[in-house]
């Protein structure tokens, strides 16, 4: 009967299952060397359709460009079906497959009859450079996270423009009614001074009239042009900054806590409660150690007092 105990404890354990094949799969299409081979097939779309925007080449080796047109979608379909397949209804919890998804469909549907406006959106294949590209990845990510700022600035710029319009049309509509007639015309108008785009033209004229016109374009063109707009700049770099800040994160975080905790607790703590589970009862002779260290801090304590009587 020993013996049979002794057996069963030196058989081996039954191994690990593996992944199963739609995870296989699904890490064979996510690999590195495949993703290289789906961006070389972007950039060789990417060139293809600026190609056949040339009526000379399409003359020339029109049915070349769509065949490998053709050729490049079918990869594109393959590698979201593999994914598909190997994520299963996972592949929709992350943005950028739902984005490579909706860009792929998009090129399916006939480019001809009342979806004939649909074949120029093929371009739009070019944008899944940005879902491939790690780097590009961490962009898009930084002006996502930035658009609540990029909100609140927008409407701090609205307000400004509304209150610049409203004024500019009561001060300046009888002078110059081709730029401030009204209220949609003094926005336009506003909006043009604001990008520097011949501001003079639409100023001078104005100056000539009222010498003092000055003192309402300079405050606008310093709060919009120089203030506001870079305001967009400093959020974006802001948003960039943090995500460049955030940690990488570990697999086994869990694990690297509960070995910080036991290295930090090296220098004072017993083996035994170095190796205990975190919350388990202290033992006997870790009570026993505290008891003895208490005695000893007691008798130190009690020894200082003495010589400072003394």
């Amino acid at each position: 009967m020993h013996a049979t105990q002794s057996d069963s404890r030196n058989a081996p354990s039954p191994a690990a299952p593996g992944p199963s094949w739609r995870t296989r799969i699904a890490e064979w299409v996510e690999s590195a060397p495949i993703q290289r081979i789906v961006m070389a097939v972007i950039i060789l779309n990417a060139v293809v359709l600026g190609m056949e925007t040339s009526d000379s080449l399409m003359a020339s080796i029109g049915p070349v460009l769509r065949v490998i047109d053709t050729a490049c979608l079918a990869v594109f379909v393959i590698e979201i079906g593999l994914k598909l397949v190997g994520r299963g209804l996972g592949f929709f919890r992350s943005p950028w497959n739902v984005f490579d998804f909706l860009v792929v469909g998009i090129a399916l549907i006939p480019g001809s009859g009342a979806f004939a406006v649909l074949r120029s959106l093929r371009v739009l294949r070019v944008l899944r450079l940005i879902s491939v590209v790690p780097q590009l990845r961490k962009v898009v990510s930084a002006l996502v996270s930035a658009v609540p700022g990029i909100a609140s600035i927008g409407l701090l710029l609205s307000l400004l423009f509304y209150v610049g319009a409203v004024m500019s049309t009561e001060l300046f509509g009888e002078v110059s009614p081709e730029h401030f007639g009204n209220l949609g015309l003094s926005l336009f108008t506003l909006f043009q001074v604001m990008t520097l785009d011949n501001w003079e033209n639409v100023v001078r004229p104005v100056m000539a009239e009222m010498p003092w016109a000055p003192a309402f374009f300079i405050p606008f063109i310093l709060l919009s042009a120089f203030t506001v707009l870079n305001l967009f700049i400093a959020v974006i770099v802001d948003a960039m900054n943090a995500m460049q800040a955030v940690p990488v994160p570990r697999a086994a975080d869990g694990e690297g806590a509960e070995r910080s905790e036991a290295e930090e607790d090296e220098g004072g703590s017993s083996p035994d409660s170095r190796h205990r589970p975190h919350g388990a009862p202290a033992s006997g002779a870790e009570l026993a150690e505290v008891h003895a260290e208490l005695r000893a801090l007691r008798t130190q304590v009690a020894e200082l007092s003495e010589q400072l009587r003394r």
